[in-house]
């Protein structure tokens, strides 16, 4: 753990939280096609503090602060949130802080993002999904493989809509902060490789083109169909799982393009 006084080390994690839930509670209300699951660009921010100031600050910060945002879109403390979204975020900030704690590099940088975002968002997925059908928020007719597929799309939605933001935004928000954090811009200054687009950015991709192709050639596009007839009508699913088809192949190619694109142009 970094030396920090207890007094930097609240007033940091304290800035975080809010900054966190303000940015959070902006997007709060555009939801996954599922019905539920936020799109947060915002987790951009306690990235940056466990980076730049500690596992520690980053992972306490991002669980205050999205208990705060959650909560101020319910109007009450949401059980949910501090069951699964305070503990999930902990973890994967955490995490990020603290694989890049001793040895930064870029390359570094982009395969940290990648399992810390993955592991945060499948502790909140899973759990979210455990809570709520606990608490009787989903029909008590759903299976647990039924439930094991709601938790692992919303996983993926987060991931989708979280890490292009992570990649591409923090290395030059990170540069911009090395300027008055003076430890953050000795760490910086050493590293001088750039990320492997093609893992950064091509191989989420084939992943995500890899799921759209089961979905659609398989059966578990009957079994997504089910899951969101527990919220919408039969229409709006179908048009919903149209979308979920959409986003996959799309954001699947998109990512693979952009990381050929940048490995023939810039990775060479």
């Amino acid at each position: 753990m970094r030396k920090t006084s207890p007094g930097r080390f609240v007033a940091f994690t304290g800035v975080c939280a809010a900054l966190y839930a303000i940015g959070a509670i902006i997007t709060a209300y555009i939801v996954s096609p599922f019905g539920r699951g936020q799109f947060r660009p915002a987790v951009l921010i306690p990235a940056l503090f466990a980076i730049a100031y500690g596992p520690e600050i980053g992972g306490l910060g991002a669980a205050i602060g999205t208990l705060m945002a959650d909560s101020l879109k319910h109007g009450t403390l949401y059980i949910p949130s501090l069951l699964a979204a305070v503990p999930g975020n902990f973890i994967g900030f955490y995490l990020l802080g603290k694989i890049l704690e001793r040895k930064f590099g870029w390359s570094k940088f982009a395969v940290a993002s990648q399992i810390s975002l993955f592991v945060g968002n499948a502790v909140v997925a899973y759990l979210y999904t455990w809570v709520i059908s606990s608490l009787g928020f989903l029909p008590p007719t759903l299976t647990s493989y039924e439930l094991f597929l709601l938790g692992t799309s919303l996983m993926l939605w987060f991931f989708i809509t979280e890490y292009p933001f992570v990649l591409l935004l923090g290395p030059p928000l990170l540069k911009i902060l090395a300027g008055p954090i003076q430890e953050l811009n000795e760490r910086l200054k050493g590293p001088s490789d750039r990320p492997s687009w093609l893992v950064s950015l091509s191989l989420p991709g084939i992943v995500f083109l890899g799921i759209s192709a089961i979905i659609l050639l398989t059966p578990a596009s009957s079994a997504l169909l089910k899951g969101l007839l527990v919220k919408l009508s039969p229409s709006y699913a179908e048009t919903t799982l149209s979308l979920i088809k959409i986003m996959f192949a799309g954001s699947g190619l998109a990512l693979t393009m952009a990381g050929l694109l940048l490995h023939l142009g810039m990775g060479k």
